[in-house]
Protein backbone atom coordinates (compact mmCIF):
# COMPACT_ATOMS: atom_id res chain seq x y z
CA UNK A 1 0.00 0.00 0.00
CA UNK A 2 1.23 3.23 0.01
CA UNK A 3 3.43 5.79 1.96
CA UNK A 4 2.03 6.76 5.10
CA UNK A 5 3.97 9.09 8.44
CA UNK A 6 3.41 8.29 12.08
CA UNK A 7 2.03 11.90 12.87
CA UNK A 8 -1.73 12.01 12.26
CA UNK A 9 -2.52 15.79 12.25
CA UNK A 10 -6.00 17.14 11.21
CA UNK A 11 -5.87 18.61 7.53
CA UNK A 12 -5.29 22.23 9.43
CA UNK A 13 -2.94 21.60 11.52
CA UNK A 14 -0.85 19.82 8.41
CA UNK A 15 -1.35 23.02 6.43
CA UNK A 16 2.31 24.52 8.34
CA UNK A 17 5.04 21.97 7.32
CA UNK A 18 6.19 20.03 10.70
CA UNK A 19 8.51 17.26 11.68
CA UNK A 20 8.02 16.43 15.24
CA UNK A 21 5.04 16.89 17.35
CA UNK A 22 5.63 20.60 19.51
CA UNK A 23 5.95 18.68 22.37
CA UNK A 24 9.08 16.82 21.27
CA UNK A 25 10.69 20.00 19.77
CA UNK A 26 12.55 19.88 23.42
CA UNK A 27 16.49 19.85 22.78
CA UNK A 28 18.91 21.97 20.16
CA UNK A 29 18.95 18.77 17.62
CA UNK A 30 15.01 18.65 17.69
CA UNK A 31 14.66 22.53 16.72
CA UNK A 32 17.20 22.12 14.41
CA UNK A 33 15.39 18.78 12.28
CA UNK A 34 12.04 20.92 12.66
CA UNK A 35 13.58 23.62 11.41
CA UNK A 36 15.03 22.17 8.56
CA UNK A 37 12.09 20.75 7.55
CA UNK A 38 10.01 23.56 7.54
CA UNK A 39 13.04 24.84 5.07
CA UNK A 40 13.21 22.04 2.84
CA UNK A 41 9.52 21.93 2.88
CA UNK A 42 9.21 25.49 1.56
CA UNK A 43 11.77 26.48 -0.18
CA UNK A 44 13.42 23.21 -1.32
CA UNK A 45 16.82 21.44 -1.22
CA UNK A 46 18.54 23.82 -3.41
CA UNK A 47 17.60 27.33 -1.45
CA UNK A 48 18.60 25.81 2.18
CA UNK A 49 20.79 27.72 3.88
CA UNK A 50 22.75 26.16 7.56
CA UNK A 51 22.23 30.17 8.77
CA UNK A 52 18.75 30.73 8.15
CA UNK A 53 17.81 26.81 9.59
CA UNK A 54 20.09 28.22 12.95
CA UNK A 55 18.17 31.03 12.85
CA UNK A 56 14.91 29.60 12.58
CA UNK A 57 16.40 27.11 15.26
CA UNK A 58 17.12 29.94 17.97
CA UNK A 59 20.80 28.67 18.03
CA UNK A 60 24.03 29.22 17.22
CA UNK A 61 25.39 28.14 13.62
CA UNK A 62 28.09 26.29 15.03
CA UNK A 63 25.64 23.98 16.34
CA UNK A 64 24.12 22.67 13.28
CA UNK A 65 28.16 21.53 12.32
CA UNK A 66 28.08 20.00 15.54
CA UNK A 67 25.49 17.69 15.46
CA UNK A 68 25.30 17.07 11.83
CA UNK A 69 28.95 18.52 9.93
CA UNK A 70 27.26 18.75 6.76
CA UNK A 71 23.72 19.86 5.27
CA UNK A 72 23.42 16.51 3.61
CA UNK A 73 24.07 14.32 6.97
CA UNK A 74 21.21 17.14 8.19
CA UNK A 75 18.70 16.58 5.53
CA UNK A 76 19.19 12.65 5.61
CA UNK A 77 18.50 13.24 9.43
CA UNK A 78 15.38 14.95 8.68
CA UNK A 79 14.65 12.22 6.44
CA UNK A 80 15.15 9.45 8.84
CA UNK A 81 13.27 10.96 11.42
CA UNK A 82 10.23 11.41 8.72
CA UNK A 83 11.11 8.10 7.70
CA UNK A 84 10.77 6.05 10.87
CA UNK A 85 7.16 8.06 11.66
CA UNK A 86 6.20 6.60 8.39
CA UNK A 87 7.17 3.13 8.49
CA UNK A 88 6.22 2.68 11.94
CA UNK A 89 2.50 3.93 10.97
CA UNK A 90 2.06 1.84 7.80
CA UNK A 91 3.28 -1.37 9.68
CA UNK A 92 0.56 -0.35 12.14
CA UNK A 93 -2.19 -0.08 9.50
CA UNK A 94 -0.98 -3.35 7.62
CA UNK A 95 -1.07 -5.40 11.34
CA UNK A 96 -4.63 -3.59 11.65
CA UNK A 97 -7.91 -5.81 12.29
CA UNK A 98 -9.13 -4.21 9.20
CA UNK A 99 -10.13 -5.20 5.53
CA UNK A 100 -7.92 -4.23 2.32
CA UNK A 101 -10.32 -1.62 1.40
CA UNK A 102 -9.92 0.13 4.50
CA UNK A 103 -6.26 0.13 4.73
CA UNK A 104 -6.52 2.01 1.44
CA UNK A 105 -8.64 4.47 2.19
CA UNK A 106 -6.69 5.35 5.79
CA UNK A 107 -3.47 5.22 2.75
CA UNK A 108 -5.47 7.75 0.57
CA UNK A 109 -5.89 9.75 3.88
CA UNK A 110 -2.47 9.76 4.79
CA UNK A 111 -1.05 10.67 1.60
CA UNK A 112 -4.02 14.19 1.97
CA UNK A 113 -1.89 15.10 5.29
CA UNK A 114 1.32 14.46 3.84
CA UNK A 115 0.73 16.28 1.00
CA UNK A 116 -0.55 19.27 3.11
CA UNK A 117 2.13 19.22 5.80
CA UNK A 118 5.42 19.06 3.50
CA UNK A 119 6.80 15.62 3.25
CA UNK A 120 5.92 14.95 0.13
CA UNK A 121 7.75 17.82 -1.18
CA UNK A 122 10.80 16.77 1.38
CA UNK A 123 11.17 14.09 -0.43
CA UNK A 124 10.84 14.97 -3.76
CA UNK A 125 13.83 17.22 -3.18
CA UNK A 126 15.92 14.92 -2.00
CA UNK A 127 15.10 12.64 -4.79
CA UNK A 128 16.07 15.51 -7.29
CA UNK A 129 18.99 16.66 -5.35
CA UNK A 130 20.44 12.60 -5.88
CA UNK A 131 20.08 12.93 -9.33
CA UNK A 132 23.56 15.24 -8.92
CA UNK A 133 24.84 14.40 -5.61
CA UNK A 134 26.35 11.01 -5.66
CA UNK A 135 27.23 10.92 -1.45
CA UNK A 136 23.23 12.08 -1.43
CA UNK A 137 22.12 9.51 -3.53
CA UNK A 138 23.89 6.41 -1.71
CA UNK A 139 22.55 7.58 1.50
CA UNK A 140 18.58 8.63 0.20
CA UNK A 141 17.98 5.70 -2.06
CA UNK A 142 17.94 2.66 0.91
CA UNK A 143 15.28 4.90 2.75
CA UNK A 144 12.82 4.87 -0.63
CA UNK A 145 13.92 1.10 -0.80
CA UNK A 146 12.38 0.06 3.01
CA UNK A 147 8.97 2.17 2.19
CA UNK A 148 8.98 0.00 -1.43
CA UNK A 149 9.52 -3.27 0.47
CA UNK A 150 6.90 -2.34 3.19
CA UNK A 151 4.60 -1.93 0.12
CA UNK A 152 5.49 -5.52 -0.89
CA UNK A 153 4.74 -7.25 2.08
CA UNK A 154 1.14 -5.56 2.26
CA UNK A 155 0.65 -6.88 -1.55
CA UNK A 156 1.97 -10.22 -1.15
CA UNK A 157 -0.66 -10.31 2.06
CA UNK A 158 -3.44 -9.75 -0.07
CA UNK A 159 -2.07 -12.17 -2.80
CA UNK A 160 -2.47 -14.68 -0.39
CA UNK A 161 -5.69 -13.99 0.55
CA UNK A 162 -6.51 -13.95 -2.90
CA UNK A 163 -5.09 -17.64 -3.04
CA UNK A 164 -7.31 -18.68 0.23
CA UNK A 165 -10.01 -17.71 -2.13
CA UNK A 166 -9.24 -20.02 -4.77
CA UNK A 167 -8.31 -17.59 -7.60
CA UNK A 168 -4.45 -16.97 -8.58
CA UNK A 169 -3.36 -14.88 -11.07
CA UNK A 170 -1.16 -16.29 -13.87
CA UNK A 171 1.88 -15.18 -14.76
CA UNK A 172 3.55 -12.64 -14.96
CA UNK A 173 0.86 -10.85 -12.44
CA UNK A 174 2.87 -11.73 -9.42
CA UNK A 175 2.99 -9.76 -5.88
CA UNK A 176 6.31 -7.68 -7.12
CA UNK A 177 4.76 -6.81 -10.31
CA UNK A 178 1.73 -5.55 -8.51
CA UNK A 179 3.46 -3.60 -5.91
CA UNK A 180 5.77 -1.90 -8.70
CA UNK A 181 3.04 -0.64 -10.22
CA UNK A 182 1.61 0.62 -6.56
CA UNK A 183 4.47 2.16 -5.80
CA UNK A 184 6.02 3.99 -8.94
CA UNK A 185 1.97 5.16 -10.28
CA UNK A 186 2.46 6.70 -6.51
CA UNK A 187 5.40 8.11 -6.86
CA UNK A 188 4.46 9.87 -9.88
CA UNK A 189 1.34 10.86 -8.81
CA UNK A 190 3.41 12.55 -5.86
CA UNK A 191 5.55 14.57 -8.56
CA UNK A 192 2.30 15.46 -10.95
CA UNK A 193 0.74 16.53 -7.50
CA UNK A 194 3.83 18.65 -6.53
CA UNK A 195 4.26 21.00 -10.06
CA UNK A 196 0.72 21.41 -9.69
CA UNK A 197 -0.92 19.04 -13.06
CA UNK A 198 -4.73 19.27 -11.93
CA UNK A 199 -5.81 17.69 -15.36
CA UNK A 200 -4.37 14.41 -14.05
CA UNK A 201 -5.87 14.60 -11.01
CA UNK A 202 -9.25 12.91 -11.75
CA UNK A 203 -7.32 10.45 -13.90
CA UNK A 204 -5.22 9.63 -10.78
CA UNK A 205 -8.32 9.40 -8.53
CA UNK A 206 -10.26 7.28 -10.83
CA UNK A 207 -6.79 4.98 -11.02
CA UNK A 208 -7.12 4.96 -6.83
CA UNK A 209 -10.83 4.12 -6.83
CA UNK A 210 -10.79 1.23 -9.06
CA UNK A 211 -8.21 -0.29 -6.77
CA UNK A 212 -10.03 0.30 -4.19
CA UNK A 213 -12.90 -1.65 -5.28
CA UNK A 214 -10.66 -4.41 -6.52
CA UNK A 215 -9.55 -4.56 -2.92
CA UNK A 216 -13.08 -4.54 -1.65
CA UNK A 217 -14.04 -7.29 -3.71
CA UNK A 218 -11.64 -9.10 -2.28
CA UNK A 219 -12.57 -8.02 1.53
CA UNK A 220 -16.20 -9.63 0.47
CA UNK A 221 -14.56 -12.87 -1.14
CA UNK A 222 -12.69 -13.18 2.28
CA UNK A 223 -15.63 -12.90 4.54
CA UNK A 224 -17.45 -15.20 2.46
CA UNK A 225 -14.82 -17.84 2.76
CA UNK A 226 -14.33 -17.43 6.97
CA UNK A 227 -18.29 -18.08 6.86
CA UNK A 228 -18.14 -20.96 5.03
CA UNK A 229 -15.06 -22.23 7.00
CA UNK A 230 -16.93 -21.04 10.30
CA UNK A 231 -20.29 -23.09 9.07
CA UNK A 232 -19.50 -26.58 9.49
CA UNK A 233 -18.10 -26.30 12.55
CA UNK A 234 -21.06 -24.77 14.16
CA UNK A 235 -23.26 -27.61 12.62
CA UNK A 236 -21.31 -30.34 14.16
CA UNK A 237 -21.51 -28.64 17.39
CA UNK A 238 -25.58 -28.03 17.54
CA UNK A 239 -25.88 -31.47 16.14
CA UNK A 240 -23.76 -32.60 19.58
CA UNK A 241 -26.22 -30.74 21.63
CA UNK A 242 -29.33 -32.44 20.17
CA UNK A 243 -28.40 -36.05 21.21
Amino acid sequence: MPRTRAAEPSEAAAARPRLLAPADVDSTKSKILEAAYRRLAQEGYAALSMREIAKDAGVNHALINYHFRTKDQLVIAVLDEANRQLLARQQRMYGAPIGFAEKWKEARRFYAIDLASGFVRVQAELWAASMSNPSLREKFVPRILAWKELVLGGVREAFKALEACGVVLPAPFSADVVATWITEFWLGMEFADLIGIREREIGHNAALDAIEQLLENLDVQARKRERAADTPVKRRVSKRRRT
